[in-house]
């Protein structure tokens, strides 16, 4: 967030979470990007702070609370206020249990499987309305074809994302395979190492599609512990994903710590594998 208006999303989240009867006298921010996530103290709660104009907050939070009743593996809202998002100075504030890190340590390539294959088969059970996967494609493709959002974009690299999502994403859904609800963005940094195991974060980017196309965003070594694996389907869904965050790096409003820097690089591993 610019800075003004992230002074003005940690005060909503201060006060909202006083009016609730919380304890606050700081904010840590964890991180800051689109939305801010905050450490609030003394209370010890995470809040997550976004312009009410651009939030799925109130689907985030229905679905945290139908996962963590059938026991996936996700972070829950804190118990202590009333499970829902509330609105405060144009912003939508959430309130998470903060959970203390773990012991630092690289996860296990078979725990992070094992943590995923949960979460997919609590998701396999529910039944709620979520975006298809190709929904989200289209996003990456509306940003490429708007020159505007995407100004530093050179032409041959926007011709070569436009094709590369537009193909992918045609291939991958004409192949009709198994769909299900999925988390959207299961890479390492929505997954959170507690001494309650391991969690998933940021529920907000589910959608439903193909396990490979969640897989997609795991690394290579965990993937080497799921079974059934379509290794074609992988393989697309891993160039679609690859183009789809290049694309958001490529967006003038981006706030990524080097991410420019990333989108270029990106842009090299999908030349070369186009």
């Amino acid at each position: 967030m610019q800075a003004s208006e992230a002074r003005r999303a940690v005060a909503a989240a201060m006060s909202t979470a006083s009016s609730l009867g919380l304890t606050v006298d700081d904010a840590i921010v964890l991180h800051d990007s689109n939305k801010l996530t905050l450490r609030l103290l003394p209370c010890d709660v995470l809040a997550r702070v976004a312009p009410a104009a651009h939030q799925v907050a109130r689907f985030e939070v229905e679905l945290a609370q139908r996962l963590a009743t059938s026991g996936c593996p996700v972070a829950v809202l804190d118990p202590r206020v009333e499970p829902r998002a509330y609105e405060r100075d144009g912003f939508v504030v959430t309130l998470w249990t903060y959970y203390e890190p773990a012991t630092p340590g690289e996860i296990s390539p078979a725990d992070y499987a094992h943590a995923l294959e949960r979460l997919h088969a609590g998701m396999r059970g529910l039944d709620v309305p979520a975006p298809h996967f190709t929904d989200r494609v289209e996003q990456a493709q509306r940003l490429v074809a708007n020159h505007d959002r995407t100004p530093a974009l050179a032409d041959t690299d926007r011709a070569l994302l436009g094709d590369t999502l537009r193909n992918l994403r045609r291939v991958i859904d004409e192949r009709g395979g198994t769909e299900q609800l999925l988390h959207g963005e299961p890479h390492p940094g929505n997954l959170l190492t507690t001494k309650n195991g391991l969690l998933f974060i940021d529920l907000e980017t589910c959608c439903r599609g193909p396990v490979e196309f969640d897989l997609a965003h795991a690394p290579e070594e965990v993937v080497d512990h799921c079974p059934g694996v379509d290794q074609d389907l992988l393989r697309d869904c891993r160039l679609l994903v690859l183009a789809m965050i290049t694309t958001w790096r490529w967006d003038r409003d981006d706030q990524l710590p080097n991410g420019r820097r990333l989108g270029t690089e990106w842009l090299s591993r999908i030349r070369s594998a186009s």
